[in-house]
């Protein structure tokens, strides 16, 4: 009598095998339940391009805030005259810091351990990004602070001021936190002791991004902004609720310590 063995399929971390169903998220609800929505409405597939985080789920929603943000901003800023050179730079280089830091956390969010390779390279460009957001943010105070200077203006005398400092030097201690979590985690006790604290990573990233935008929003509220540019208000404030409204609903639980993961 002959035996016949069925050989059994490698384990491959980072795509389904070719004979391999596709494994059902959805019973998985403690582990890629998200704030709002179904579990796995917006979880990163096997095979699926990195990119296709930057939309999926609510992610568009992102996507159209922010268009829609640098229309209101920028179509005004650009068209107005007389063009001031030590203000100008201040909402561009703003609004692409503001673009960028919510890119990387779209990119980063759909990832989950069951794709590790998926998530290290989601996790590499994340971090990028937010280095790059960081800069721009840096610059554009910067540039505002010398055009106040300059003109003998008041540093602090709107909430859009004390928000921005406050928001910029928040930006940099998260991006210290993160950076010595992935990159020396003997700074916490080790790789382990490292892990336990990423969530308060993420807590205080979500708390940033929040910052980030009630400072752009408040922005429209300025004496420069209310009283000569003529941008509408009703689209800065859309354009604000709906990147927060792309991001919040899309948190996986499990990765804020809030279920099993």
């Amino acid at each position: 009598m002959t035996s016949t063995t069925t050989p059994s399929l490698p384990r491959l971390p980072d795509e389904i095998h070719p004979h391999q169903e596709e494994p059902d998220t959805h019973q998985q609800p403690n582990e890629n339940e998200p704030l709002l929505g179904r579990p796995g409405d917006a979880i990163q597939r096997p095979n699926a391009p990195m990119y296709r985080n930057l939309y999926l789920g609510t992610g568009i929603l992102s996507q159209t805030g922010l268009l829609l943000l640098l229309l209101s901003i920028l179509i005004p800023l650009l068209t107005h005259r007389p063009l001031l050179p030590l203000l100008v730079p201040h909402p561009i280089l703003q609004l692409t810091g503001l673009l960028v830091a919510t890119e990387a956390i779209l990119l980063l969010q759909p990832t989950t351990k069951s794709l590790p390779l998926a998530k290290t390279r989601a996790a590499k460009f994340h971090a990028w990004l937010h280095l790059l957001s960081f800069l721009l943010f840096l610059s554009g105070t910067a540039i505002i602070e010398t055009n106040k200077h300059a003109n003998k203006l008041p540093h602090f005398h709107s909430v859009h001021a004390y928000l921005g400092v406050a928001t910029v030097s928040l930006l940099g201690l998260q991006y210290l936190f993160g950076f010595t979590i992935y990159v020396t985690p003997s700074v916490w006790g080790g790789e382990e002791k490292a892990k336990k604290v990423w969530k308060w990573h993420r807590y205080l990233g979500y708390g940033v991004l929040l910052m980030i935008l009630a400072t752009t929003g408040s922005a429209a509220w300025t004496d420069y902004v209310k009283g000569q540019l003529g941008v509408s208000r009703v689209g800065v404030v859309l354009g604000v609720v709906l990147v927060a409204g792309g991001v919040f609903p899309r948190i996986q639980l499990g990765k804020l310590g809030l279920r099993e993961y």
